[in-house]
């Protein structure tokens, strides 16, 4: 098994828990208002990155006058605006059909792969990403 695959299933089980948890608290009797549970989660995010950096020894200034620090803190914004959109939506809409919508950032991220840093394209991934969305209409009921 390549080594990012648990990884990669490890964010997926984690994030599939994301959306029912941050609906339930951001609706009904004592909801939390979605900017604090931003900042509350994204807290906690925060703590368990800087504990992993501990545990692991690795470096944190020296990483600040990389040339690819302004790709780090541009995925930043597009995380914040992201995080606030979703737990927002969360608020508002049900899991079952925002969840799915906000899963649309695979397709897209899959296609700016393919575009902007020349990864592989074939016709299975090509047929991969069409029923990637396909599924995602159908679930949303859009």
């Amino acid at each position: 098994m390549d080594t990012y695959l648990p990884y990669a299933l490890l964010a997926m089980g984690a994030y599939a828990l994301v959306s029912p948890l941050m609906r339930v608290a951001t609706t009904g009797p004592d909801a939390v208002p979605s900017d604090v549970a931003v900042v509350v989660s994204n807290t906690l995010l925060i703590c368990m990155a800087v504990a992993v950096l501990a545990y692991t020894g690795q470096g944190f200034t020296e990483h600040l006058a990389s040339p690819k620090i302004l790709h780090v803190l541009a995925a930043g914004v597009f995380l914040g605006i992201g995080i606030l959109a979703l737990y927002r939506s969360l608020a508002l809409g049900p899991v079952s059909v925002v969840t799915p919508i906000f899963a649309m950032f695979l397709v897209f991220s899959s296609v700016i792969g393919f575009l902007l840093l020349g990864e592989s394209f074939t016709a299975r991934k090509a047929l991969g990403i069409a029923f990637a969305a396909a599924s995602v209409y159908l679930v949303s009921g859009a």
